[in-house]
């Protein structure tokens, strides 16, 4: 019986949503604003939910001395930090609660919440991706080794591609005549990323569309229920 409450609540919500996709008009339009106001105050509370979690699996970990616990230090101390400066002097748009801190955007130039993200979590944000390159550059020379026909055809058109966007690639055919405008490694490349590329980019987005669908039926019509804990 406690579960049959929040079914009834997800089906009559979704169905809400999906009838005011057709009916755009009074009442779902009104409706259908309220459930996505409903929506943000709900996120925030998981929000909360998610940085109390957060905080907990941390502090055992370093209560227990786990395997590398001592990221987890850092991990807590940056989060404290973040959030007090935050709390304290707010964001670019937002004061806090002791007001926007004018003494110290004179001093170091923005909030401290804005100085830490631009100075700090960005530079460590680029240098993370920078060193996912390496493991990407390893993972394409893996799948670029011409083993199978598809593994043989993604490395032509690799080459293709990479030769194309680059000065290489443009003076290695601009010897061509105009009339073979189609044979310029540039042209190829454009080609390649604008049809075969896109195609099967487009293909997986359906896939995941059509996905997304059945998921969300699933969930609206009651078949999957592990959202309410795992319990049938």
């Amino acid at each position: 019986m406690n579960h049959i409450l929040p079914l009834i609540i997800t089906f009559l919500a979704g169905l809400l949503m999906i009838v005011s996709e057709f009916i755009p008009h009074k009442p779902f339009e009104r409706i259908v604003s309220e459930l996505e106001i409903w929506f943000m105050i709900i996120s925030g509370f998981a929000i909360i939910l998610g940085q109390l979690s957060l905080i907990k699996m941390n502090v055992l970990k370093i209560q227990y001395k786990s395997e590398n616990w001592k990221y987890c230090v850092v991990t807590l101390i940056s989060f404290f930090i973040m959030l007090i400066a935050g709390l304290l002097w707010g964001t670019q748009n937002q004061g806090g609660i002791i007001g926007s801190g004018e003494s110290l955007i004179q001093s170091i130039g923005s909030k401290p919440f804005d100085y830490i993200f631009d100075n700090i979590y960005q530079h460590l944000m680029a240098s993370m991706f920078s060193l996912l390159a390496f493991f990407i550059a390893s993972a394409a020379y893996r799948a670029f080794i011409a083993r199978t026909l598809e593994s043989s055809l993604l490395l032509i058109s690799a080459i293709f591609v990479m030769l194309g966007n680059t000065s290489i690639g443009t003076s290695l055919t601009s010897f061509l005549p105009e009339n073979l405008n189609f044979l310029h490694l540039p042209t190829i490349s454009a080609f390649i990323m604008d049809y075969p590329n896109l195609a099967g980019q487009r293909a997986i987005m359906i896939g995941a569309g059509l996905g997304i669908i059945g998921s969300s039926l699933r969930i609206i019509l009651g078949i999957e229920r592990s959202w309410l804990g795992g319990k049938k």
